[in-house]
């Protein structure tokens, strides 16, 4: 099956509101069709992400990747922050998320980005081994914190 990944446009908000449902619930939280929608056709409209959707041959959309602009002080750069990536059952084995992080990769060179940063959960295994095969490396010199507002 043929895959590709392009930026995202409205006309694929469909296909991302199920795609980011289904990430969302993979994180544990509770399914909200109407909530997924307007959160990413808010970013869509907005531009205040970027979204890359991988589609198959017939346009049905397999997975997405979000990229939240930043910046890095000590550099002086841009960088972007790749916040959400998921792929649907259907685009599961066929290298949808390698194909992903590479179009997320070339974006984030196009935009003259510094680099490209990414959390993921201490248990996701499948993430982990993705993103180091794919020569992302785990940063062990900075500790991550987080205040809940």
């Amino acid at each position: 099956m043929s895959v590709e990944a392009r930026a995202a446009v409205l006309a694929d908000l469909d296909d991302l509101t199920t795609l980011f449902d289904g990430y969302r619930r993979f994180y544990g939280q509770a399914a909200d069709l109407a909530g997924a929608r307007a959160f990413v056709a808010e970013r869509l409209s907005t531009g205040d992400s970027v979204i890359l959707i991988a589609v198959d041959a017939a346009g049905r959309g397999l997975g997405f990747t979000q990229l939240y602009p930043s910046f890095s002080s000590v550099r002086m750069a841009r960088i972007y922050v790749l916040n959400d990536l998921f792929v649907s059952e259907d685009g599961r084995g066929l290298g949808t998320g390698r194909l992903l992080l590479a179009a997320a990769e070339a974006f984030g060179r196009s935009a003259g980005a510094a680099r490209l940063t990414l959390s993921t959960a201490e248990t996701n295994a499948a993430a982990q081994a993705l993103y180091e095969s794919a020569g992302w490396t785990r940063d062990t010199g900075f500790r991550t914190y987080e205040r809940a507002l």
